[in-house]
């Protein structure tokens, strides 16, 4: 089994990724000894493909669009491992950014991040135009950067 990247127009990726599993399955029922398709969204541009023969690949992609053919070579398991490992939701929220609140009773609402909680997923924020003022608490996936500010120490 190796890992194959699949060079792709870009923003097509997941597009030809769905292409090329419904071209598998189309495909009589015999092993193509494809295992795993992944579209890593920090990955532009390639979608990776765990596959047994890169023959079967180039094979299946000659008549997908957007598919621009294998980057040649094998890929070691390490080199995507990081594509693999979830990342915390609330990588990239600094304190002091503004964020809008994107899902609950507060939906639609803008804030200011007060305190980042990267252990429980969490921050602290404070409306803007709340009835009932005081910190509240959300989980990272619940809220939207709209702009990030620098904290600076006070000297």
């Amino acid at each position: 089994m190796g890992i194959y990247a699949l060079k792709t127009t870009v923003n097509q990726e997941q597009a030809v990724a769905n292409m090329v599993e419904s071209a598998i399955k189309e495909k009589e029922k015999r092993d193509h000894g494809l295992r795993a398709i992944l579209v890593p969204e920090e990955l532009r541009g390639y979608v990776l493909i765990e596959a047994a023969f890169p023959e079967v690949i180039e094979q299946i992609v000659q008549s997908i669009p957007h598919a621009r053919g294998l980057v040649k070579g094998e890929m070691a398991l390490e080199e995507i491992e990081h594509f693999l490992t979830p990342k915390p939701s609330v990588t990239g929220i600094i304190e002091g950014s503004i964020i809008e609140i994107i899902s609950g009773p507060f939906k639609g609402e803008r804030a200011r991040v007060k305190k980042v909680d990267e252990a429980h997923e969490e921050i602290t924020i404070e409306l803007f135009e709340a009835n009932n003022p005081g910190n509240r608490w959300f989980r990272g996936d619940s809220v939207r950067i709209l702009s990030k500010e620098e904290h600076e120490e006070e000297k």
